[in-house]
């Protein structure tokens, strides 16, 4: 008989398992989509076919001398892989200290397991050898029921394998011409990422701040980490400062604390960018700060261009706090450019990365109406569009960095759902994103905000993934 305490330990080794595949594999490393992980989703599918062939003996089967060992054989494999998967995942990529975390708590409750069912196993391997049928109750169906979902899981993370083998990190040149001096903020953030990895391999010359060092590992050399502003010298140059950091709007709800950092963070750290500016000997040319499409309001069907009227709401007015701060630098002699950033398309952050899991799941679909209109721009056009704009003098003031053809959250989701071939047939009625979300929702995910590129293709800029569909093929391989 085996006692409740394995079944207790078989409980919490499910529910600890499950929120690291959701959590970490799937929402934060986000492994399905990201290149070169392809080792360590085979050793997830392995162990899970593991721990589902455990379940099943354990909630069927009494397995009686020799047959035994096909058990004990199961746990050996669990414990081999588990040890390989920790070292790929090393090689391979940053845990998270949660992550970390809840391996240690998996490792000591799977000991426990060990503890407890080495009795049970040691009592089976004395006797003849047999394979005879259990029901143990509930607990057969619950363990059935977990062992059907790691088959489910396993299927997944094979299929998933074979597809990273496909995406590409593809080398980025943005056509620079001129060597540059370039200051960026927000540098190991999703776009500046792969802006600063861009002009590194340009032969640009790179200062990123942050306030971290070990996030700059992220980054591909050559390039120089400052963590403080007070570290530049006054005799230092540079051509132009990049200011990207700030508080994400959309990684939390809007309670009053989060409020505070989205509206203060850009415009603060913009202002002791100005005092830099003041104490250099010689002043930067160009001077490029990141606001949002969020600047215009919710304006339903109006077709917005950089002239256009906004209507007010907290977007607006973080949007128009921090575009006030960087036109300071105007007052300095410098040429300044606010890029009004729409939906930043590509798999390995923004709002896309998060709704491949879902999607890939089949469970994508529209919000709300589906009616509100997104602008977008894939990754990788943005970086051409920043380079394309410190190149052209004559691109002064807001700027939207959009792609030309904005899309209504139905065609978005629909052309998603082609593009990864799976149905996206659910939809989240409005009233329970707000009720969820509350602000957050009306301003960010029911906002309609049709806006163009107006000024950027008057000025001879060219897109080269202008429509949806191109963009999020090019995004998600």
């Amino acid at each position: 008989m085996i006692p409740l305490s394995v079944w207790v330990i078989v409980s919490i080794q499910v529910v600890l398992g499950f929120l690291d595949v959701v959590v970490h594999h799937e929402l934060v490393a986000r492994l399905p989509w990201r290149a070169g992980a392809g080792p360590e989703l085979r050793l997830h599918g392995i162990r899970n076919l593991a721990y589902a062939a455990i379940f099943l003996v354990l909630a069927w089967v009494v397995p009686l001398g020799w047959a035994a060992l096909a058990l004990v054989g199961f746990l050996a494999i669990e414990i081999v892989i588990t040890f390989t998967d920790w070292f790929v995942e090393d090689a391979t990529r940053r845990l998270p200290s949660t992550e970390r975390a809840l391996h240690g708590l998996l490792a000591i409750n799977f000991g426990a397991l060990l503890a407890f069912l080495a009795p049970v196993v040691w009592q089976w391997l004395q006797a003849p050898t047999s394979i005879q049928f259990a029901d143990r109750g509930v607990w057969s169906w619950l363990a059935s029921m977990a062992s059907a979902g790691l088959l489910v899981m396993a299927v997944r993370d094979f299929a998933a394998a074979r597809r990273t083998r496909q995406l590409q990190d593809r080398p980025l040149d943005p056509e620079l011409v001129d060597r540059r001096r370039w200051l960026v903020t927000g540098a190991t953030g999703f776009i500046g990422q792969r802006l600063t990895e861009a002009l590194a391999r340009g032969g640009q010359e790179v200062t990123v701040l942050t306030r971290e060092v070990s996030k700059a590992g992220v980054l591909k050399p050559p390039f120089r980490v400052v963590t403080n502003l007070d570290q530049i010298g006054a005799g230092e140059r540079f051509d132009v400062i990049v200011h990207l950091a700030g508080e994400p709007v959309a990684a939390g709800l809007w309670n009053e604390s989060r409020r505070g950092r989205i509206m203060n963070s850009r415009p603060e750290l913009a202002r002791r960018l100005i005092d830099l500016v003041d104490r250099l000997d010689v002043k930067p040319r160009v001077w490029i700060g990141a606001s949002a499409v969020g600047w215009y309001g919710d304006c339903g069907e109006t077709t917005l261009d950089e002239r256009a009227v906004a209507r007010d709401g907290f977007t607006h007015r973080s949007c128009e706090a921090a575009e006030t701060a960087s036109m300071l630098a105007e007052r300095r002699g410098m040429r300044v450019v606010m890029l009004r950033i729409g939906l930043v398309l590509g798999r390995e952050g923004g709002l896309l990365a998060q709704l491949l899991a879902p999607f890939d799941l089949g469970l994508g679909g529209r919000l709300g109406s589906g009616r509100q209109w997104m602008s977008w721009i894939e990754r990788d056009d943005l970086v051409r569009l920043i380079v394309h704009v410190v190149a052209n003098e004559s691109i002064r003031g807001p700027l939207n960095a959009v792609a030309p053809h904005p899309v209504t959250n139905r065609e978005f989701t629909k052309a998603l759902a082609r593009t990864i071939r799976r149905p996206a047939l659910l939809a989240i009625p409005q009233f329970v994103l707000l009720a969820a979300m509350g602000d957050m929702a009306r301003e960010l995910v029911l906002a309609s905000q049709r806006v163009v590129s107006a000024k950027a293709l008057e000025h001879g800029f060219e897109f080269r993934w202008p429509k949806i569909d191109a963009a999020l093929a090019r995004s998600l391989s």
